[in-house]
Formats: C-alpha cells, sequence, structure tokens
C-alpha cells in the first residue's frame, strides 16, 4: 500500500547494492573470503560546515548485532570532523559486505539532520527551537528525522508518536485551518482554550486574516496570563521587514502589561533567519531546513586485509583511532596500533571508537535520547558555528 521496506528486509540486507550480492557470490565461489578491517569517514561536510554530529548509531547498532564482526564505534551524538574515521569493522568481508548499503544510509541521512539540528540551536542562542518539518517527508521515517533532529538540539517534535517515543510532550498551536473555519483569530484561540488540555500552553497564531500587531492585541487582552506565546508564520509575499514586525509586537505587548507573552516564529526558518531574528524572537517552529538537510557523504573503505595495512588510492591505509583531549578538545588521529598521545597540553587523550560489538554481541549500553541531547549541547557549547 506505501512505498517503504519493512525492518525484516533491512536486517536481512535484502536493501542492499546489487554489486555487493556479486561481489559476496564470487569471493566465495572462489574462496576469496577475508579478514578486513574498514572504516567509514567523510572527506568532508556539506556546505562547507567545519563539524558534524554523528547521529543513526543506535540503528547501525542494532542492523549490525548478530553478525560475526567486531565493530568499534563513536558515540551517537560525537561531534567529529572531516576524514576522522567515526566507526571500524573488522570481520570477514562476506559477513557484513551486503550490509554496506543500510548502514550508510543510517548514518549518512541522520547525521546530516542532526548536524543542521544542532547549527541552528547554536544559532538561536539559548532560545527554544522546535522541529516541525515531518511533512515535508516520507512518513515512514518521520521518526528518525524526529529523533535526530530532537538530538541535534531541537526542545521539541510536532508529530505525537515521535515525542512519545523522545518520552517529550509532542509541541503544536493551531494552524490557519482552525482560524479559518472559525472565521476569526480571537475564537479560534477561545475555542483551542475552552477544549484542550490547560496543561497545554496557549500560543495563538495571529497572522491567518488580520495585522500582526492588532490581532496580538485582542488575543492577549482578551486570554491574559492564560497566553503564552502569539506565534507569527506570515507568508513571504505578506511579510515585509520581520524584525522591525516583531520588535513591534514586543513593545505593544510590553506597553500593555503582557511581558510574559512570549513570541514565537517559523514558516521557511533557516539558519540566516535565526541568526537575523535571536535577538527579539523567543523560540522558532523550523521545518524544511532541518527534516531536508543534506547527508553526511559517508563512505566504507577497507583499510586491512589480513592484518596488513592496504587501501584504495586516495585513502589512508590502516586501522587508526582518533583522539580528544577532555581538556582543551585538541584532536588526533593516529595509526590504531600507536599508545595514547599525550595532548599538546600534557594531558592524557581519549579514545572515540570504542568496542560496541564483540563477535557480534553488543557490549555496551545504548543511551537515551535525552542523554545524547545533553551530550551534544555540551559539545556546541565550546564550538563556533563556522569555525572549529
Amino acid at each position: 500500500m506505501f512505498h517503504f521496506y519493512c525492518q525484516e528486509k533491512i536486517k536481512n540486507a535484502s536493501i542492499t547494492d546489487i554489486y555487493f550480492n556479486r561481489t559476496v557470490k564470487i569471493i566465495k565461489s572462489k574462496n576469496l573470503d577475508k579478514r578486513v578491517a574498514a572504516e567509514i569517514r567523510a572527506r568532508k561536510f556539506p556546505c562547507n560546515y567545519p563539524w558534524a554530529v554523528l547521529a543513526g548509531v543506535e540503528e547501525a547498532v542494532n542492523l549490525l548485532e548478530g553478525l560475526k564482526i567486531n565493530v568499534w564505534i563513536m558515540s551517537e551524538g560525537t561531534v567529529f570532523y572531516p576524514m576522522e574515521p567515526v566507526l571500524l569493522i573488522e570481520g570477514s568481508y562476506s559477513e557484513f559486505a551486503t550490509y554496506e548499503t543500510s548502514l550508510l544510509g543510517f548514518l549518512c541521512q541522520a547525521s546530516g539532520i542532526a548536524t543542521r539540528a544542532a547549527r541552528c540551536k547554536k544559532l538561536a542562542g539559548g532560545k527554544s527551537i522546535y522541529h516541525f518539518g515531518a511533512r515535508r517527508m516520507h512518513p515512514a521515517i518521520t521518526l528518525m528525522i524526529d529523533r535526530a533532529s530532537y538530538i541535534g538540539g531541537c526542545d521539541g517534535v510536532a508529530v505525537e508518536e515521535s515525542a512519545r517515543f523522545l518520552r517529550q510532550e509532542a509541541i503544536g498551536t493551531i494552524p490557519h485551518s482552525l482560524v479559518l473555519l472559525v472565521g476569526d483569530t480571537l475564537k479560534a484561540t477561545q475555542l483551542f482554550h475552552q477544549v484542550i488540555d490547560p496543561q497545554v500552553k496557549r500560543v495563538a497564531l495571529i497572522d491567518t486574516m488580520g495585522d500582526e500587531k492588532f490581532e496580538t492585541i485582542r488575543v492577549a487582552e482578551a486570554l491574559g496570563k492564560s497566553l503564552f506565546a502569539v506565534r507569527v508564520d506570515t507568508p513571504p509575499s505578506r511579510r515585509g521587514n520581520i524584525v522591525e514586525i516583531l520588535k513591534e509586537l514586543r513593545w505593544e505587548l510590553n506597553l500593555r502589561g503582557h511581558q510574559h507573552v512570549q513570541l514565537f516564529v517559523s514558516g521557511g526558518i533557516d539558519e540566516n533567519k535565526i541568526r537575523a531574528l535571536s535577538s527579539i524572537a523567543d523560540a522558532f517552529g523550523v521545518g524544511t531546513w532541518i527534516s531536508n538537510a543534506p547527508v553526511v557523504d559517508f563512505s566504507l573503505d577497507i583499510v586491512e586485509i589480513e592484518g596488513v595495512p592496504i587501501a584504495k588510492k586516495g585513502k589512508l591505509s590502516g586501522r587508526k583511532q582518533v583522539w580528544v583531549c577532555q581538556s582543551c578538545n585538541f584532536r588526533q588521529t593516529t595509526p590504531w596500533s600507536e599508545n595514547t598521545p599525550l595532548c599538546r597540553c600534557g594531558k592524557k587523550m581519549q579514545p572515540l571508537l570504542k568496542l560496541m560489538i564483540k563477535e557480534g554481541k553488543v557490549v555496551q549500553s545504548l543511551p537515551a535520547p535525552q542523554k545524547i541531547r545533553e551530550f551534544v549541547l555540551h559539545q556546541i557549547e565550546k564550538l563556533e558555528i563556522d569555525g572549529v
């Protein structure tokens, strides 16, 4: 009925590029199968981003669990840089070859979304970011998108099923359709106030038919302390200078004693608009910019065969470890066999690639989304948005 693959087909490697099936058939028929080490890394990031956030790890681990392989991987939510291996697989090539398509798919798209979410959160300067992008993508992957956006830094998501999975409250106001059906902004807001659970914050959508300023004043005067925020979603053809509109709303609200009413902005929000509006807006609803984020272009390459370092041209041979100094955040990639390096500040560095699967068995627990999100936010505090 719908165009998506079931979990069973993904888990049994039915979703794979045909050349992997043909390669496995050849090496098995000619007795060429060998034990290899292979790494996943990205040469560069979309939009020349200097750093990215690793996501999709939980699905990747679930995919590879049960295979006769060893897997070292960075923790989900780790900030990483171009050319750093984020995952290392060791085992017979035929054991995992047909899983490469799905494995990369899990990591590439989720990491792209988490990275965009982290950048939006960083640019917002502490203001709230909510993910409203489910309607822009295939519903079969809504949970993946919402989870990646949340762990990347979004404060909430709009889809109730996703929010339930994340153990959060779904975030949403009212659509323009309700205002049109009722015929008036204030009446629509009052109906929401009468019908919806009082624990849900009251946010009025104030730009469906009337002027933003006068609709805001009407709603604020009528609901008083019950009104939490007003949402501005004005279409581009009518938007004008959105910064000045928001300043005007803030002035009129404060003048009338409604300092508690926050200003939410949605509709075509991207990084540039967040940067421009973060000084006046209190929260942002971001849709397509996050849900349709460009993927992190990971590739998987053999770097060792039967213990001997080897890789195709353009790639560095031999398995590697990525090290970070917890004190000064200095990073270093070294051959796997080297001892723990000392940082240039004199402190001992910590490895980022850690054993996750040993001979098919998962040996580490996977953290909850809330913990991953906290980890991401802690890391990006120290980062520049367009630099290291």
